[in-house]
Order: C-alpha cells, then structure tokens, then sequence
C-alpha cells in the first residue's frame, strides 16, 4: 500500500484512515485555474494545520479551491516528501491515552521548487482570485541583517540588482513577484506569515521595505511601486500555536504495521527531518489580523479567529513571552544539558516543571495584557497539564533549543523591558530569578558539555561561530567567567532583546553562569537551589 492518487482508489485498503470525501481532481483542475491561496514553506507545521484547514474547508463546501505550496530553503523536501507522494500527506494526530487519529490530507494541488518554478509562480501571482499568500519559513528566515546592522549578503544582492534579477533572497523573490501582481492589474493581497515569533507581520512588512527603498534609490522602481507594495499590499498580524514535531519512529512503525510502505522518515541535505507523514498534538490556535484586501477563505467557519490587530498582538504576546514559547526555550536548553530525550520526560524532573511554572506565572505573567479572546491562566495550564506532559507527543529538546540565539529576543527582551520601565517597586528587574536562570543556561549550553561533563552536539544555530568565539576559553571546572569576557554577548540587543547591562540584569546572569560551570553537577545543584529540591 503506496500513498498515492491511485491506491486512495481502493478505500478497504485505507481501513482506520480518514479519506478526503471531495473530488480531488476537481479540486486540483479548480486550484491551476483559479488559486486562491498560496503557502511558502513546506514543513511539518504547513501540513499539519494550514493543509489541514483547507482541506476542511474542501470537505465542507466552503471552497472549491485548495492550496498550493512552495519551497524556497530546503527544496529536497518537494521531491521527497511532496512529488514522490502525489502531493499527498498523512496527518497523525496525538492523544495522551495513545490513540492515533490518521487523515490523508489531500488539499494541496501543486508543489513547487522557488528556484525552478518562477514562471509558474508568477502566474499564480497575477491570477485576480488569489486571496492570501501565508509564511512557515522560520524564524531565521526573516534575518535581513547581520549584528552590524548591514543587509545579509543575499539580501544585499538583489537589493543591488533590481526585481527584475533579484534570484538570491526569498524575500526579493517574493517583492519582484508582487510587483508581477501590480503590472497584471490585479488588486493587492496579503501576505500573512503564519510563522511562531512576535509580530510577524511586522518583520515581513519591514523585509518588503528595506527591499522597496532600495530599489527605489536604485532606480528600479517607482515610487508608485513602492507605495503600492509597502502600504497597499498587506501584512497582517498573526498567532499561531501548534506543536509539530519530527517525525516519530512510533508513528512508523503503526502506519507500516498498517502495510503503508516509504513512511521511514529520513533527514535532508539541509539537515530537515521529513516524512510521508507529520505528526502532531490535537490543541491549535490561530488568530489573524483581520486585514485583506482581495477578500480570504472562509477560515473563520472553521473556527479561525479573524480579529482586531491589538488582539491578536495581544494574543501572540501572551504565548510568545509568557505561556509557551519561553518555556520551549528553558526546556530545550536544560534538557539538552541533563541528558532528556523528550520534552514529556523532562515534566517529570520536579525542578524543570518548577522552573517553567514560576517563570511564567510569577515573572512573565503580570506583564501580559489579558487578550480577551482566550484566557492565558487556562491557556498556561493546558501547556503545563496536556500538552507538555503527553507522552505520544515525542518533541524533543534537542529540536526546541534549535535557533535558540535567534529567539531570545522575542521570548525575553520584552519582559525585561516591561520590568524595566514598569513604576511598581515590586516590578525591578532584580527581583527576577527564573529568566535570568535560563539565559544563563544557555550560556552554559553553548560550551557543548552537559552536566555530567560529557560533549553533545548542540541543534543548529547561525550565531554558534560567533557565540563560540566569544565564550572561548571558559571550561566546566575552569576559571569563572570574567566581565570582561561576556560584555560584548550580554549587551547585545539583537541577541536578548536588550541590553542585560542597561535593564540591570547582566550581573545575575553572569553570577548564575558562574554556578553553572563550577563543575560535573552544578547544572543540577543549582537547579535544586533555585528551583527547589
């Protein structure tokens, strides 16, 4: 039993699956003529829920459309997850009691390679249905600078050379093709990043910018073309929470004990694990300014909140720097150091569970704006309660501490601001314990020794060359850290989202750093002494 269009004839094989119940080729015949909506960013996180939602809206008769997705990073992905497979996709959704709901996801109807696909893009571009272009590209698929505050070298490139060459960075790709939308006539769309970082739709705005300006004092454009793209098209705020992690051997072994044959995951060149299928927890939110100006799918009869951008910044804050996000990166960095596998195991190791608990609730907690639309306390307690402790959710710290250097900004630098400016006396920045703990965690993370002294490899980061040479020379057991050695990290804002000598806190970090590299053991001592026996 293949997953393919051919052996979905044959429904008694596909016992215990959920099959599409729409007409897939006329869904697809009806998506070539007339997109409607577009996706960049074929990870696990595309199939699990913008995917899943379209192909809800396929099933309910709300759109006669599906989606298409595009690659732009690691295009490997297209071949070997999307074309070997006739762009169709197993969705395996995990309970905490074991049950494994599985779902063919067949909505998207083309998958396309950003480096070979233009033409065809372009022609998506210019077609007067399409409604929305959405984002997974990563957090670090928004870097347009480097810590000098010069554009990145691809960036720069087509910065240099105008829409009509620009080939080198996904977001000049991404203008020239809007600037196709405006020549056709067609009316401006948004472009809505989907992506899990605090404001989003800003960060894609000010990339669509930076490149306009450019090529407006390049002489490549207009300044009608500037306009059009930067304040006509739109990019609205989003949030979006769902937990997708790599494939799991588990999962493997119950879709080939079913007879499905090439599920095996396997990882890319480019170092991305994929397969057949994704996997993935039952809670999911999304929420998304509600800004189109050629009209959206109808989401919001799925239950998609389409609201004001005060809430859904609201939203994203609450979860980005209080109830989610900042507990991923604590237990990424004090998993990876402790020797945990999953994230599920680590809510066992009582100080772990009160580190995350008492950093949000008693440090990040009361600088959050209740949003209104959901409640952070039950949110917290659905993270702390079902969804970290779920046993047939395999996430790992190793993948959580990925790109850790690129979140910090956005997990922490606001809080500490808030503390920072905030008049209640109770409010000080030296009053706080658990997030400095963290970050200076993952100073101690990156000497690559965990606590028992023994090297691990650390997840993927861009920053580790740079990050490396800054703290090289510091040994577990060695001498302390000296000031003068951390000050170019700890001031860095583009790092922590402030400056940790400005707010006040470098010298905590710094002291806990100083704990946390006394020898084998100390990761744990000083837990218990922070954290509780």
């Amino acid at each position: 039993m293949k997953l393919t269009l051919e052996s979905l004839g044959h429904n008694l094989s596909w016992k215990g699956y959920r099959l599409p119940s729409y007409d897939i080729a006329m869904a697809r015949e009806a998506t070539a003529a007339a997109p409607t909506w577009l996706h960049f960013g074929a990870g696990s996180l595309f199939r699990a829920f913008p995917a899943a939602l379209s192909q809800r809206l396929l099933t309910a008769g709300l759109s006669k459309t599906g989606i298409i997705c595009c690659e732009s990073y690691d295009e490997e992905l297209i071949d070997r997850v999307y074309r070997a497979n006739d762009n169709l996709s197993i969705l395996a959704t995990l309970y905490a009691d074991g049950h494994i709901q599985k779902e063919i996801i067949a909505s998207v109807t083309e998958s396309l390679k950003m480096s070979e696909d233009m033409a065809r893009l372009e022609q998506i571009f210019c077609a007067p249905s399409l409604q929305m272009v959405t984002l997974t590209i990563t957090e670090k698929g928004y870097t347009i600078r480097d810590n000098d505050r010069n554009f990145v070298p691809d960036f720069a490139w087509d910065a240099s050379v105008g829409p009509k060459s620009a080939a080198a960075s996904f977001f000049g790709r991404l203008a020239a093709l809007c600037l196709k939308r405006k020549a056709a006539g067609a009316a401006p769309i948004a472009i809505v990043s989907l992506d899990n970082c605090q404001n989003n739709g800003v960060r894609v705005r000010r990339a669509m910018m930076d490149m306009a300006e450019a090529w407006v004092d390049g002489g490549f454009i207009t300044q009608e073309d500037y306009e059009w793209l930067v304040n006509q098209m739109s990019y609205p705020l989003s949030m979006i929470d769902k937990i997708t992690p790599h494939p799991d051997d588990r999962v493997t072994k119950q879709l080939e004990a079913d007879g499905l044959e090439g599920v095996r995951p396997f990882t890319t060149a480019k170092g991305t694990s994929a397969a057949a299928f994704v996997n993935t927890e039952r809670p999911q939110y999304l929420l998304i300014e509600d800004h189109f100006p050629n009209g959206h799918p109808p989401l919001e009869q799925l239950g998609i909140i389409f609201t004001s951008r005060k809430i859904v910044d609201k939203s994203a804050h609450m979860k980005a720097c209080t109830c989610l996000n900042p507990m991923d990166t604590a237990l990424g960095i004090y998993g990876c150091l402790l020797g945990y596998q999953t994230v599920h195991e680590e809510m066992k190791d009582p100080q772990l569970v009160n580190l995350i608990t008492r950093m949000s609730e008693l440090e990040a907690m009361p600088m959050v704006e209740d949003p209104g639309v959901i409640n952070p306390s039950e949110f917290l307690h659905e993270v702390l309660s079902e969804r970290y402790p779920n046993p047939f959710l395999p996430d790992t710290p190793q993948r959580t501490a990925t790109d850790t250097s690129q979140k910090l900004a956005i997990r922490f630098g606001e809080t500490l601001y808030a503390y920072y400016n905030s008049p209640i006396p109770m409010h000080r920045v030296s009053h706080l314990t658990y997030i400095p703990l963290v970050l200076a965690g993952w100073l101690r993370y990156l000497l690559s020794v965990d606590d028992n002294g023994n090297h691990f490899e650390r997840s993927p980061d861009p920053m580790l060359p740079y990050l490396d040479q800054v703290l090289a020379g510091i040994t577990l057991g060695g001498d302390p850290a000296k000031e003068k050695q951390l000050y170019p990290l700890l001031c860095s804002k583009p790092i922590f989202g402030a400056n940790l000598y400005e707010v006040g806190l470098a010298d905590r970090v710094t002291e806990m750093f100083i704990e946390l590299t006394r020898g084998p053991g100390a990761i744990r001592e000083t837990l218990k002494k922070y954290c509780g026996e």
